[in-house]
């Protein structure tokens, strides 16, 4: 990954790891320690849902630009599906305290999108390549 996908990565889930650690401790003292694991899975799976996601429109952005929009739609609806599939499948869950994980899930990926939104808007990004410093060569005729 070049070094501004990476920091716009660290830039989106230092702050979703930061409020999955409040949310842990608030879901630990509400529900006690099955409330704490809740949040915790939540957002390790947010982490890694939205990463993959990045990663993945990150690269098509590279190799196919004409694709980007369309790709980036279809990502995020596939993202937000598997997120409510996760939620149906551990809704009755004993391992953990599902509301806090559903809860967390929830705020997670509000404050993932959130950042990510704004490394977006604070990175600079070039949307034309600079030249490398060579002149090209003439091969035609002149007008």
């Amino acid at each position: 990954m070049p070094s501004n996908d990476v920091r716009i990565l660290a830039q989106a889930a230092v702050p979703t790891a930061a409020v999955g650690a409040v949310a842990a401790v608030v879901s630990g003292v509400v529900a006690g320690g099955k409330g704490a694991i809740g949040a915790g899975v939540a957002t390790l799976v947010v982490i890694l849902f939205m990463g993959i996601g990045l990663y993945v429109l990150q690269r098509t952005a590279k190799s196919l630009p004409h694709l980007f929009q369309a790709m980036g739609l279809m990502l995020y609806t596939a993202q937000i599906l598997l997120l409510f599939v996760f939620v149906a499948v551990f809704k009755n869950t004993t391992l953990f305290h599902p509301k806090a994980f559903a809860l967390t899930l929830v705020v997670g990926t509000l404050t993932w999108i959130a950042a990510q939104t704004r490394a977006h808007m604070k990175s600079k990004i070039l949307y034309v390549e600079p030249d490398s410093g060579t002149k090209p060569e003439k091969t035609g005729h002149s007008s």
